[in-house]
């Protein structure tokens, strides 16, 4: 894969970045699942570590959500270690493909929608990267609310200042927020999500992401 580039804000002002982006993952939806497919030992490098610290957060027969669940193969990690997954995504192509295996995937949209619980565990992968600057501390305080006390929530966002929309080898373009360490942090700290656990790395496109396991306090 070639890197994202950044491009000027494309037209269409009447729908929101998150709207727009929503539906840019709409007509690729297949072929996401064919790139971020894992192979036979299961999650790679990118997300294994961290989908393996996670289920060992999570006590027997405990219960996770999972917000943009997309092809589903986090939850289907999580599911072999003996985690009842929500899968919830708010691109309906990804919620029709996980249905054509079998899997039951609500419609949630992370921004608006109750998150319900309490579960014992939140994921988030390369998820929050699309959701607006001034939306996160209310998101973050929402799932913090959504968490048993001492639930564990997991979520990775992309590395850097201010932000952009971009394109891809797709075409299709995305609205991506940047997030530096400390200043996410600042907003854990905040909604009372204590850090248990980072992570630096960088993916096939050369971006680099943070992924974060935090505990409610």
């Amino acid at each position: 894969m070639t890197p994202r580039q950044a491009i000027p804000e494309p037209g269409d002002a009447t729908t929101s970045a998150n709207q727009r982006t929503v539906g840019s993952y709409e007509r690729i939806a297949r072929d996401y699942a064919d790139d971020t497919a894992p192979g036979p030992d299961g999650p790679g490098d990118f997300s294994g570590e961290s989908l393996r610290l996670l289920a060992a957060e999570i006590p027997a027969g405990g219960t996770a959500l999972e917000v943009g669940s997309g092809p589903g193969w986090d939850a289907d990690f999580l599911e072999t270690q003996g985690v009842t997954v929500r899968r919830t995504d708010v691109t309906q192509a990804f919620i029709d493909l996980q249905a054509a295996r079998g899997k039951v995937v609500e419609r949630l949209d992370v921004t608006t929608d109750d998150l319900g619980g309490p579960y014992d565990a939140v994921l988030a992968l390369a998820v929050l990267q699309h959701v607006e600057r001034e939306q996160l501390p209310a998101l973050l305080g929402r799932v913090a609310r959504a968490l048993r006390p001492g639930g564990a929530f997991l979520f990775s966002v992309r590395v850097g200042d201010g932000e952009q929309w971009e394109v891809g080898d797709s075409g299709n373009p995305y609205f991506t927020v940047l997030w530096r360490e400390p200043d996410l942090c600042d907003l854990l700290e905040d909604v009372g999500l204590g850090l248990e656990w980072r992570h630096a790395a960088e993916d096939s496109e050369e971006s680099h992401w943070l992924t974060f396991l935090t505990r409610r306090r």
